[in-house]
């Protein structure tokens, strides 16, 4: 197999040979034949030295790294990045959990393929890629997945069409890469049960990375009033109704999201102390002062790109006071974020600007992050995107 190769400019090498995936296109010095995206490349120091190959794709990361090692990128290759990401749940306890039957299952940069996620639920796994490179082998991946889970894989759905980027020479439709399902399936997550819809849901249908947070909510929540905002699905509203809350209220803009949090909590164990509302945080929040002793701020990303970080922050820092305002002296706040291009550190100077704001005294109680089904690869510390607080005001 014949590859272009990518020649870096002198002292741009240092990076991948720290084994971080990403080559950004002011690095590249030249290129030996012609590149489209989607193309398996080669990349090369400005010695020749043979730094590693991957994806290309234009723009600003022209490069993504999946081998630090001359490989023939074929289904065996494929098949052993799977494989390694399977046993690696394995090992974390995940597969095979009577407990917890949804989990991801490939986490991009995480597991050495980047552009690539794959999330597991009861039965079925859901393919998302975002780079033509990655979706040119989701063949592969769904063979790999077939032949490592056998009987006990019943569909492979892939969901890459609104993952792609916009622009991408691809005219990708979401559907079935193997088998049939109805589209959706009751889960169990940490004992509490969930319906899934991939096939209509955002990103592939649950926000499995809260899974450990949700977890830690239950904790707090015996005979509390609980409000869960921007709550999606109502993952932390069902825990909060399994671990016996004495109300629950749950808030989104997008009425779809709220019938299936109705519906999640109609699963739960206590349905008539829940109720939810179709409408935006910030309206919803007027007047409520002293009405919760737990309140749940999970918004979407409020950036994406560093050009709009700073007005992201400003929304952080308004909805936190907000509800450091409104929250009953003693109550218990979870607060997170999971724009990428805010780090920890951002994120708690802002939270902590709110509470100046806010004028209430605030403990931090704990630290949160992503679950160890999103691996971060130490190599690349952009794959921690997700960060949050759990704080108590006084």
């Amino acid at each position: 197999m014949s590859l272009t190769k990518l020649y870096l400019a002198p002292g741009k090498e240092h990076s991948l040979k720290r084994q971080h995936p990403w080559v950004f296109s002011g690095a590249i010095r030249k290129a030996d034949g012609e590149l489209a995206e989607g193309d398996v490349v080669e990349v090369y120091s400005s010695k020749r030295e043979f730094l590693g190959m991957g994806h290309y794709a234009p723009g600003s990361i022209a490069v993504r790294i999946f081998s630090f090692e001359q490989a023939e990128p074929d289904y065996a290759f494929w098949k052993q990045k799977v494989q390694k990401a399977y046993d690696y749940r394995q090992r974390l306890g995940l597969v095979n959990n009577p407990n917890t039957d949804v989990y991801r299952l490939v986490y991009a940069e995480g597991d050495g393929v980047p552009g690539l996620i794959v999330d597991f639920y009861k039965d079925t796994a859901v393919v998302q890629t975002h780079t033509v490179g990655m979706y040119s082998v989701r063949g592969h991946v769904s063979q790999a997945l077939q032949e490592i889970y056998g009987d006990r894989l019943r569909a492979v759905y892939d969901k890459s069409a609104e993952s792609l980027p916009p622009k991408a020479p691809v005219e990708a439709q979401n559907g079935y890469l193997y088998g049939q399902s109805e589209g959706g399936v009751v889960v169990t997550e940490n004992g509490n049960r969930f319906y899934i819809d991939w096939e209509t849901g955002q990103k592939t249908g649950f926000f499995i990375d809260q899974r450990e947070n949700r977890d830690l909510l239950a904790r707090y929540v015996q005979g509390k009033a609980v409000l869960n905002t921007f709550c999606y699905t109502g993952g932390f509203s069902v825990y909060a109704l399994n671990a016996g809350a004495k109300e629950v209220h749950s808030v989104d803009v997008s009425k779809k999201a709220i019938e299936l949090t109705v519906k999640n909590g109609e699963l739960s164990q206590a349905p008539e102390k829940h109720e939810a509302y179709a409408v935006d945080t910030f309206e919803f929040l007027k007047g409520k002062e002293d009405m919760y002793d737990v309140i749940v701020l999970d918004p979407p990303a409020f950036a994406k790109s560093q050009k709009v970080r700073h007005n992201a922050l400003m929304g952080y820092k308004r909805l936190n006071a907000e509800a450091m305002k409104k929250i009953k002296p003693g109550g218990i706040l979870f607060t997170f974020s999971c724009s990428q291009v805010v780090d920890k550190y951002l994120f708690n100077n802002t939270i902590m600007a709110a509470a100046i704001e806010a004028g209430r005294n605030i403990k931090i109680m704990h630290h949160l992050s992503q679950p160890a089904d999103h691996p971060i690869s130490i190599f690349h510390p952009e794959g921690e995107y997700l960060k949050g607080l759990v704080l108590f005001v006084e």
